[in-house]
């Protein structure tokens, strides 16, 4: 039986692209009522301590383990050489405290943080600039997992990777050491199957955000041309269960694949609106439904 761990990401409590959101909500509060709600680990936020002799202590005195944790990559413009200098605080902290998934995101040019721009303005790569992200990528990926983390490539909304088209030549293009992060929201939002992806990517999918969408507010946001942070604000997304998308054949796939990693619940909301504590909860609820549903067998 393919055995699974469910972690939450503090985005529920508090936001990294609109820090407004949960500013004064204390990192204790995300970590306890995470832990209540029943989840074995959190994915880091802008709110954690950033050395291993800091943060270990505290996620141990929650009995939480460390999932891993979001880095923003700029190989468009800086070397691979750069790029790995700049990332080795992270990978330190990731490594030590027991992750071994991280999760990058190429942000050159990203819009998914600016609320004046819509997202029908996603950046879009040049064929010189594929190029230039391509052999980097792998450069760094290949040195991370050399370390013992493995890169787990975000598709994200507003960025330079966002549709299913783009992480098609990604995954054509890259590496075996560069592995896929899945994200069923993100994915959704830009008019991608899930489904078809974890199919299609199996083999390479080291990590699953698991992010519901509401449909009608997404249609909402492409129909008048709104952007991320609008959608966010709006309650776009959701925990799993809570939306549109049809986790039962995506976890189905994923256990017949053998995934062993961690389910994520990563479903930003405005935590004035969509109550952290009671969305934490009912995100296990459904997350842990689905996956054994699935076959999956959930561990600490």
């Amino acid at each position: 039986m393919s055995t699974v761990r469910l972690g939450i990401n503090p985005l529920t409590w508090t936001n990294d692209d609109m820090p407004s959101l949960g500013g004064d909500t204390p990192l204790d509060v995300c970590l306890s009522e995470g832990k209540q709600a029943g989840f074995s680990g959190f994915e880091l936020g802008n709110k954690f301590p950033r050395t291993p002799e800091v943060l270990g202590p505290i996620l141990d005195k929650h009995g939480l383990s460390l999932v891993s944790g979001w880095y923003s990559g700029g190989l468009l413009t800086r070397s691979a050489e750069e790029e790995i200098e700049a990332l080795k605080p992270h990978l330190h902290l990731l490594k030590s405290l027991g992750a071994t998934a991280m999760v990058f995101c190429e942000v050159t040019h990203c819009i998914h943080g600016q609320r004046e721009t819509p997202l029908s303005h996603s950046p879009r790569m040049s064929e010189e600039e594929w190029k230039t992200l391509i052999p980097r990528l792998n450069q760094v990926a290949d040195y991370c997992l050399d370390q013992g983390v493995q890169i787990a490539y975000h598709h994200h909304l507003g960025t330079v990777i966002e549709t299913p088209e783009e992480i098609e030549r990604l995954m054509a293009e890259t590496k075996s050491s560069v592995g896929l992060l899945l994200d069923s929201g993100h994915l959704v939002g830009a008019g991608g199957d899930p489904v078809a992806v974890q199919q299609r990517y199996a083999e390479r999918i080291i990590h699953v955000h698991c992010k519901d969408i509401r449909k009608e507010v997404l249609v909402d946001v492409r129909n008048r041309d709104l952007s991320f942070l609008d959608g966010v604000l709006n309650g776009m997304f959701t925990v799993p269960g809570d939306g549109h998308i049809d986790y039962a054949p995506l976890f189905k796939g994923l256990r017949e694949s053998g995934y062993g990693g961690w389910m994520v619940v990563e479903a930003e909301q405005d935590p004035e609106v969509a109550r952290p504590l009671s969305y934490a909860r009912l995100g296990y609820r459904n997350l842990s439904s689905l996956a054994e549903q699935a076959g999956f067998d959930i561990t600490n």
